[in-house]
């Protein structure tokens, strides 16, 4: 996965001033570090459920998420949920609670791994069915049209999800309604353990785009710089009802489809992506490089990010499991 069709156009930088540049790196950082304590925890078997990591994909839900609001952006994910989630700023601690299984999570420890959510950050949700998020969030792009607020609606769904039927009802009723919408196909080369090459038709999910009247691009998932300036375009062009985009980002995870695949599908592409194409080395080289920032001020991010992952699964495991009691609630809403 190295014929990438397009890759940063702009300065190291990407048009961003420093403090903007070191909140990219420590969104970026912080789901690293998150997926890869997360690796270690549910060896232990205290993690109850199944855990999909985003480990090797964080320059897509950073490059992407940095141009959202909580107030009137919402996403919609998928069960490989993590860095979306903390891209859209739902709290890290709240997170690993929820992983856990515990009271304090985010959803109170009904959810679990892939169904995280938060409202109040524009997080519909992680999702455990494959192209479930995309008629989400025509849904949303669609209330956010009737409002007028400039509202976006962002889907994210892999290759897999691409193959969906609602995937593709979804981008043809976004077309058809020209909804304030982005729809972010994250190509990380399996479907559990189906190629993309071979069952992703034509080759190509940007291509796709031109049969639904949308623009279609594809980025190197590696580049958070060319992540970043493809959806600044896309995000752009649906607040100002230029209608829905399609973005295909081609990266790779680190780890299996979930945790104990063992992966016997895969070739040596892990290896040669964590030493060569690594997004959070190629930021770092980018921007110390362009003198934006130093190591030592990432080298800073670093360990604060190392002491909240820490603090974050310290709480997790000592917070309360749900009762009986909980049982009954958090199932009805009532709107009266």
């Amino acid at each position: 996965m190295t014929d990438f069709l397009r890759t940063s156009e702009v300065p190291p930088a990407g048009g961003l001033d420093g403090p903007a540049l070191l909140g990219a790196y420590r969104t970026m950082r912080t789901i690293r570090g998150f997926e890869e304590r997360l690796h270690e925890e549910f060896a232990t078997g205290d993690i109850p459920g199944f855990v999909h990591l985003y480990a090797g994909e964080e320059a897509s839900a950073a490059g992407v998420c940095a141009h959202l609001d909580d107030e009137r952006d919402v996403i919609a994910s998928t069960h490989r949920g993590h860095g979306h989630c903390i891209a859209k700023n739902v709290d890290v601690k709240a997170m690993m609670a929820e992983i856990y299984g515990r009271t304090t999570g985010s959803c109170h420890g009904k959810g679990g791994s892939m169904h995280i959510a938060d409202l109040a950050k524009g997080m519909l949700g992680a999702n455990g069915i494959v192209g479930g998020g995309p008629p989400l969030v025509c849904g949303a792009a669609l209330a956010a049209k009737v409002r007028g607020d400039g509202g976006v609606g962002v889907a994210f769904f892999g290759d897999g999800g691409s193959n969906q039927g609602t995937t593709l009802e979804s981008l043809n009723l976004a077309s058809v309604w020209r909804l304030p919408a982005v729809f972010v196909a994250e190509n990380n080369g399996y479907a559990e353990a189906t190629s993309a090459s071979w069952s992703v038709g034509g080759g190509s999910i940007a291509a796709r785009a031109a049969a639904f009247g949308m623009p279609g691009v594809t980025v190197d998932g590696f580049d958070f710089f060319a992540v970043h300036e493809a959806a600044g375009e896309a995000v752009a062009r649906a607040r100002h009802g230029g209608g829905p985009t399609l973005i295909e980002v081609q990266l790779t995870r680190y780890y299996g489809h979930f945790e104990g695949d063992q992966q016997t599908y895969r070739g040596g592409e892990v290896p040669h992506a964590r030493a060569e194409l690594d997004c959070l080395l190629r930021f770092r080289a980018a921007v110390v490089g362009a003198g934006q920032l130093t190591d030592r001020q990432l080298d800073a991010v670093d360990t604060e990010v190392a002491a909240l992952i820490d603090e974050a699964v310290a709480e997790a495991k000592a917070a309360p499991l749900p009762t009986r009691a909980d049982l009954e609630t958090d199932v009805y809403i009532s709107y009266n």
